[in-house]
């Protein structure tokens, strides 16, 4: 379910200006007020640090080009002839993620390209109504492959050909099975170095799993975040007052998933007609996450995945795990102003970037994306 409430701040006025660089600032960085007192610069924390660039064509800096172009289908041609190791040596495999619940992944080894075992394995998170096959996490994926990994790319429960798996809906409070999954992952590859990078709502799981390793038994070299949903408050509002092409492109994705999940569980899910009348994200989430979720009211659900206030506190317990959350202030969705409430742990590190929209960081070309290059180098610094 998405995540939601707020008002979006954020708007593009790049036209007649120069492009500004991003910055990336470890936890300890202090507040600037260069950022936020430009007057047509996008709100957002104020915020200081080393320079980082990410500086698009002029005409791809638009955040809605970036937040729409590098997942149209047009691409996927090009992205899935670059993957075809990644896609072609793909095994399925039903993690146990505990309590009865399992999650569909596919893993790609490097034996099974015939080359020597690896001995770092990658863990790979899409974002809401995309899937293990989603252009971002095959293009990433195959330049990890590239570069020695092993690479996993897990769905989150009804994603992808899932949604016969587990009768219960999905929902974004689902951490505990995500957590368990990462678990599995971790005792089916003893030894091997583990690194997770999560997208969009995947890397607000991929956060929180961090989170919780410590106490799970879970060893976590490398994190990566990009773009994680911050404030579900916020972003529900944003998709719900923001450009209508964004709530109407994920209210035909999740009717399409729950009419899935009301095929495989005729029974179960009889009552999701009028769910799927709803015109709009919030009546559904609404209804949705009282009706089969269990939440008392639409808030409580939405303040359950929250990464503000204290959440990524106990990032702490895992001093030998580098987490990096990567973002941009002119992301149409999340709220980069929501970066003020995140806790910042030592082994923290929040990179924002002046452009790149949402999960979108594009340059134009052909190959992997500013993005993608930037995860890869996180998890290969230092080894």
């Amino acid at each position: 379910m998405p995540a939601g409430p707020g008002r979006s701040r954020i708007r593009n006025r790049t036209r007649r200006r120069r492009p500004a660089r991003g910055t990336s600032l470890p936890h300890r960085t202090t507040a600037s007020s260069s950022t936020s007192s430009r007057k047509h610069e996008p709100a957002g924390p104020a915020m200081t640090g080393a320079k980082l660039d990410f500086v698009p064509p002029r005409r791809l800096r638009h955040h809605h080009v970036q937040s729409i172009y590098p997942s149209l289908p047009l691409r996927r041609l090009g992205v899935e002839r670059r993957a075809a190791p990644l896609l072609h040596h793909a095994a399925d495999v039903l993690v146990d993620c505990g309590d009865g619940v399992r999650l569909l992944a596919h893993l790609t080894t490097q034996e099974s390209l015939g080359l020597a075992p690896a001995t770092r394995l990658a863990v790979l998170l899409h974002g809401w109504e995309g899937s293990a096959n989603s252009l971002y996490l095959l293009s990433l994926g195959q330049q990890l492959l590239d570069a020695g990994y092993d690479v996993v790319r897990l769905n989150l429960r009804d994603h992808g050909d899932s949604h016969h798996l587990n009768q219960e809906i999905f929902h974004s409070c689902r951490i505990a099975e995500v957590v368990g999954a990462v678990h599995s992952l971790q005792q089916m590859n003893p030894g091997k170095r583990m690194v997770l990078a999560g997208f969009s709502l995947g890397g607000n799981f991929s956060l929180r799993v961090g989170a919780r390793a410590a106490a799970a038994g879970i060893h976590l070299s490398r994190i990566v975040a990009v773009c994680p949903v911050l404030d579900p408050e916020h972003t529900l509002v944003r998709l719900e007052q923001g450009w209508a092409l964004y709530r109407e492109y994920f209210i035909w994705k999740w009717r399409r998933s729950l009419r899935k999940k009301q095929q495989a569980w005729p029974d179960v899910y009889q009552s999701l007609d009028d769910i799927l009348g709803l015109g709009n994200l919030t009546d559904m989430t609404d209804r949705l996450a009282c009706r089969y979720g269990g939440f008392p009211s639409l808030t409580e659900y939405l303040r359950g995945y929250a990464l503000v206030g204290k959440t990524l506190e106990p990032l702490e317990a895992s001093p030998d795990t580098r987490v990096r959350l990567i973002t941009a202030a002119d992301d149409p969705i999340i709220a980069a102003s929501d970066l003020d409430r995140v806790a910042r742990p030592p082994n923290l590190e929040i990179t924002l970037t002046r452009f790149g929209g949402h999960c979108g960081f594009y340059e134009g070309t052909s190959g992997p994306t500013w993005i993608e290059r930037e995860i890869v180098a996180t998890f290969e610094a230092d080894t």
